[in-house]
């Protein structure tokens, strides 16, 4: 469709004898096209002179479709010689100038449309400019090592349009914010210096292209300002030292900058990869709630410079910069892509509405909130279009008259200037209202009445390493009072008080805790109701808060994923990493997100305490799946593939079973199988039984490493054959001549419990299938039965149960219960791994009848919850006196009891019985015939 039949509104003309004058200049285009053009004229000096100027031009571009226009003027830049080339481009802006400013003021055109179209122009110049001037220092020879090809990519030299430009938003009469950087790469030291000089002369010459004013007008005001340390840097830096200036002493305001950052002219791929790498700089890999102290500081500052910190007054008010205007939803934006950027990379929009709205959908802003941020930005920014079409000035204040105000109406297309002040008076007002609320913080209630052995606990705080910094005393100052008050709110308030206090004194820093705590109220809640029932888990926290991220991402409360989609999940985060120890680190905070999930469904009741065991497990065996081939990969590297068919990791012990507690270590062995083949071929080749042995420690070492992000999981391969004597890898060959001739009734019943967690498919079956095998023939009665009775009097004698509260250790508690179970699996030749299974296994053997099977099972259930609630509890041995009162509550409610002393009954009674039954099969060979 023509350009003037897209004609759906048109402004009013201020000064109607200008816009008819204007209009008489069109008379064969219709009654649309003169009222745009009347409009247009009559409201702006600046366009009534280029409608003057170009009404041949604009003739024959109405009757075409606006795309085509537009595209023409970016086509006419191409290929000229760098003689023309400042004359083109400023009649190229004349152009544009009028032919976007019709298409906004007659709604052809959308606000991003405008806006885009400008930045397009904008980035044409910047390119041909660019390119241009590094083609004539190639051919002076001065750019070393370059030829006529490197012109299409500069040289190497590249522009990275910032802000607006950056974002595709320009503004009608917009500065360009640029930063220019070269590839240091593609040249060698010595002629390093020689380049760089001859980047420096191409910056400044195309400044100087684009923003000379001379007889034909500018092109666009140029503003090289944000690239690093302006004041001492030259105007174009080798990207090599802007990286090593924004990882040292980058600040938010330049993180914020950058989420707009895009190469814009010269070596566009360069460029990409540049912003890549600055990538973990911009986007922090943990919600960064201080940010909002930063953006808030930033915009005081801002205020104070401009003086812009009073009421809201339309006359002269700063639509960009004042309240509620154009920054403060540009700010409000940002600053919660900056948050929550670094875990989500939809969230990172360089452009205001769709970053809006992708906050929206993620639910970090209310939809309706975005809603009316959205429809007033827009509004705002037609304003501030109309405002700068009057005389081409790049200025973002209302006018100062009554009479300016009645031109701004009627530019608008409004007859009604007090209707249209009131209109945008509201708009200002509400902008300011849902912005203000989020960045300025919220003054601090009056600290509650203390006890004064409570005010002797507070006053130790200000020592405390979390608290070493103003910033972090400012930002708690303003919590305290909040968090005192609901901490004696609490059941037992001192308690409360006390595991708050090791939870604090364990915080290795605070500025970026207590502005999540701040930007999220409902987490204090949760702190000190962990910190009043689960000290252990408490002081987990304080040594990894960032996994409180996880509380606030939205999904925390959701249904458990399962294994193999928490390792597909893990196994994405880790394909978008390169390096090695970043993808170790990334496991480790992924991992422990999910591990503190589980202890806080689990503190809460949101599940029971075998559900919480078994995700344990699963999250373990999610890591391992995931992990393994991520090591495999990094030392295949540098030794060649795995020879043979590869190795597997079998799960042992509670691993295996599928039951974990919060501190469980990981019991593993590998088994390999190399086929035959003596050496790796990798560049380091190693013996095959070394490679093997070195893979297997660089797993332990992935997992047990204390890196920055801590440690995964302690890993025990005592379990392998001949225990540590034994190399920490097994071939398939010796792992199963060792079960078949040499090994020990307890390692074949440590074999009824062994699962495969990672590595070849194919070797994992065949280990399958032998244990199946193994079991079904060195399960001999009489064997297994007086092995076990000698285990058993032996495990009583080394680890005796000490403790009141003791579930795992003693007569007829969790480990005697789970050496029957794996005894009846053993003997059954039952590959059941989990104790439900097993002890079916011993029933249907008929060693146990089901009554005393269904009498186990109840009896280890409640073992079992005492103890992985205990583990949750605390690192120590469980003391009901020690706890507090809600840990007491918590142990009452997870084990189904109402009061403390019944637990003890049942858990002693419960115990008697299973012991009972455990001496009775003992006593009791089951018949059936030796196998072995």
């Amino acid at each position: 469709m023509t350009f003037a039949s897209l004609i759906t509104r048109c402004s009013i003309p201020y000064e109607p004898d200008r816009g008819q004058e204007a209009a008489a200049l069109f008379p064969d285009s219709g009654a649309d096209i003169q009222n745009l053009v009347a409009g247009a004229a009559g409201n702006s000096p600046y366009l009534a002179g280029l409608i003057q100027k170009e009404k041949d031009w604009l003739c024959a571009a109405f009757a075409r479709t606006p795309d085509a226009v537009f595209n023409e003027i970016l086509g006419s830049l191409e290929d000229l010689p760098l003689e023309q080339l400042a004359t083109a481009l400023r009649q190229g802006k004349h152009r544009v100038a009028v032919f976007t400013a019709l298409a906004d003021l007659g709604g052809i055109w959308t606000l991003e449309e405008v806006t885009g179209a400008l930045t397009r122009f904008a980035d044409m110049s910047v390119d041909v400019a660019m390119k241009s001037l590094v083609a004539a220092e190639i051919r002076r020879g001065k750019l070393p090592g370059m030829s006529e090809e490197d012109i299409e990519t500069a040289g190497g030299m590249v522009a990275l349009a910032m802000g607006k430009m950056g974002a595709g938003e320009l503004n009608y009469s917009s500065d360009i914010d640029l930063i220019c950087l070269f590839d240091e790469n593609r040249f060698d030291t010595d002629s390093y210096h020689d380049a760089r000089a001859s980047f420096i002369r191409v910056t400044r010459r195309m400044t100087a292209m684009l923003s000379d004013l001379t007889g034909d007008g500018y092109v666009f005001r140029t503003d090289l300002r944000l690239r690093p340390d302006p004041s001492v840097t030259p105007v174009c830096l080798s990207m090599d030292a802007a990286e090593r200036y924004y990882e040292s002493v980058g600040r938010t305001w330049e993180r914020a900058a950058h989420i707009k950052a895009r190469p814009c002219a010269g070596d566009i791929q360069a460029g990409w990869r540049y912003l890549e790498r600055l990538r973990p700089f911009v986007w922090r890999k943990h919600l960064d709630f201080a940010a909002i102290q930063d953006a808030h500081d930033m915009r005081l500052r801002i205020r104070d410079h401009k003086g812009l910190g009073g009421a809201i007054d339309l006359f002269g008010h700063n639509m960009k910069l004042g309240r509620g205007g154009i920054r403060e939803i540009e700010f409000f934006t940002q600053t919660r892509q900056i948050i929550a950027g670094g875990r989500d990379a939809e969230l990172r929009s360089r452009e205001t509405v769709p970053g809006l709205k992708q906050l929206a959908e993620k639910g970090w802003v209310p939809p309706d909130v975005t809603d009316v941020l959205i429809a007033n930005y827009r509004s705002h920014r037609e304003v501030e279009h109309r405002l700068q079409m009057v005389n081409d000035a790049q200025t973002h204040d209302l006018p100062n008259s009554d009479e300016g105000f009645d031109r701004l109406a009627r530019f608008m297309g409004e007859s009604d200037t007090g209707a249209f002040k009131d209109a945008l008076m509201q708009r200002l007002t509400k902008v300011h209202e849902l912005t203000e609320g989020f960045f300025a913080p919220v003054e601090s209630s009056a600290e509650p009445e203390l006890s004064e052995a409570t005010k002797d606990v507070v006053e130790r705080w200000r020592s405390y390493p979390a608290l070493r910094s103003d910033r972090a005393v400012t930002i708690f100052g303003r919590l305290k009072p909040e968090i005192l008050s609901r901490l004696q709110k609490a059941a037992k308030p001192d308690e409360a008080l006390y595991q708050f206090d090791g939870f604090l004194a364990g915080l290795p820093a605070g500025v970026q805790l207590f502005s999540l705590f701040e930007a999220n109220p409902q987490l204090i809640d949760l702190l000190i109701d962990i910190c009043a029932t689960a000290p252990a888990l408490a002081h987990h926290l304080s040594q990894n808060s960032k996994v409180l991220d996880a509380v606030i991402g939205g999904s925390f409360f959701d249904e458990w994923l399962g294994p193999e989609q928490l390792s597909q999940d893990l196994i994405g985060m880790l394909a978008d990493l390169s390096d090695y120890e970043a993808k170790l680190d990334t496991a480790r905070r992924w991992a422990k997100e999910w591990h503190f999930r589980i202890g806080v469904h689990h503190l809460r009741g949101l599940i029971s305490g075998r559900e919480a065991g078994q995700q344990y497990a699963e999250l373990a065996e999610a890591v391992l799946a995931a992990l393994w081939p991520v090591v495999v990969d990094e030392f295949s590297g540098k030794h060649g593939d795995p020879p043979g068919y590869g190795a597997i990791v079998l799960g042992m012990g509670s691993l295996g079973a599928g039951q974990l507690n919060s501190g469980s270590d990981l019991d593993l062995i590998v088994i390999y199988d190399a086929n035959g083949v003596d050496t790796s071929d990798g560049r380091r080749p190693l013996l095959t039984r070394l490679y093997y042995a070195r893979l297997t420690q660089a797993l332990v070492t992935a997992l047990s490493a204390p890196m920055s992000e801590g440690r995964l999981y302690e890993v025990d391969m005592r379990l392998r054959p001949s225990g540590r004597q034994g190399p920490v890898a097994t071939s398939y060959q010796s792992f199963t001549t060792y079960q078949q001739e040499e090994a020990w009734t307890w390692e074949h019943l440590a074999l009824t419990r062994a699962r495969v967690v990672a590595g070849d498919k194919g070797l994992a079956k065949r280990i399958e299938s032998f244990r199946a095998s193994l079991l079904s023939e060195k399960g001999a009665p009489d064997i297994v039965v007086r092995d076990v009775l000698d285990m058993r009097a032996r495990l009583a004698e080394a680890k005796p149960a000490i403790e009141t509260w003791e579930a795992k250790l003693g007569r007829g508690r969790l480990q005697d219960i789970e050496l029957l179970a794996q005894a009846g699996a053993l003997m059954a030749g039952d590959t059941a791994p989990d104790i439900q299974g097993q002890l079916k296994a011993a029933c249907k053997l008929g060693w146990v009848s089901e009554a005393d099977m269904m009498t186990l099972r109840e009896s280890y259930e409640l073992m079992w919850r005492v103890q992985i609630g205990a583990k949750l509890l605390s690192d120590r041995p469980l003391d009901m006196d020690d706890i507090g009162e809600g840990g007491r509550v918590f142990m009452l409610r997870e084990t189904k009891q109402t009061e403390i002393s019944q637990l003890r009954a049942d858990m002693e009674e419960r115990g008697t019985i299973a012991a009972s039954i455990i001496d009775h099969a003992l006593a009791n060979v089951p018949h059936g015939k030796a196998r072995r």
